[in-house]
């Protein structure tokens, strides 16, 4: 058990004691979290949707956490790794296809069609967005209490 609170406990007493709270984003300038939100992400899938994850190949997870950093420039909350995660495995192989946008589709058609292709795949995989938030949330806190140096570690620092 982690002596450290998670983040969503530190929001909450922030909260209550101080009525506001103001988050500035320095992604990108401090530190590149796409390695850790890739990896976060992964594990999520995983645990989300083990039928589809058990028995990935090492070699098609790294694909598929290559694929994740091209794809990052349409993740506007943290949640949609793990539907861009499960995207991608589906685009890598096609005998677990569950998603009638994966024929044809490409990484840089996923970039060009994200804002169309989210709602579709949300709605073919019955997914909510407050559940994969929570999920997503719960990997991360896991990953940081019981591997805090293997978190930062997936941070690049940018200085």
């Amino acid at each position: 058990m982690s002596l450290l609170p998670n983040f969503t406990e530190l929001r909450n007493l922030y909260y209550l004691e101080m009525g506001s709270l103001y988050a500035l984003d320095f992604d990108g300038v401090l530190c590149d979290s796409c390695g850790e939100s890739s990896i976060s992400a992964l594990k999520a899938a995983k645990v989300k949707w083990p039928e589809l994850f058990t028995g990935v190949e090492p070699e098609t997870e790294d694909w598929i956490l290559d694929n994740m950093r091209t794809v990052r420039p349409v993740v506007e909350t943290g949640y949609e790794n793990l539907l861009l995660a499960r995207l991608l495995l589906e685009l890598k192989k096609p005998m677990i296809q569950k998603s009638s946008v994966v024929p044809g589709l490409t990484v840089e058609r996923i970039l060009e069609n994200w804002s169309k292709l989210k709602p579709v795949i949300m709605m073919e995989w019955g997914e909510s967005g407050e559940e994969l938030v929570e999920l997503f949330g719960k990997v991360r806190d896991e990953w940081l209490e019981h591997d805090l140096s293997g978190w930062i570690g997936a941070n690049r620092s940018d200085s």
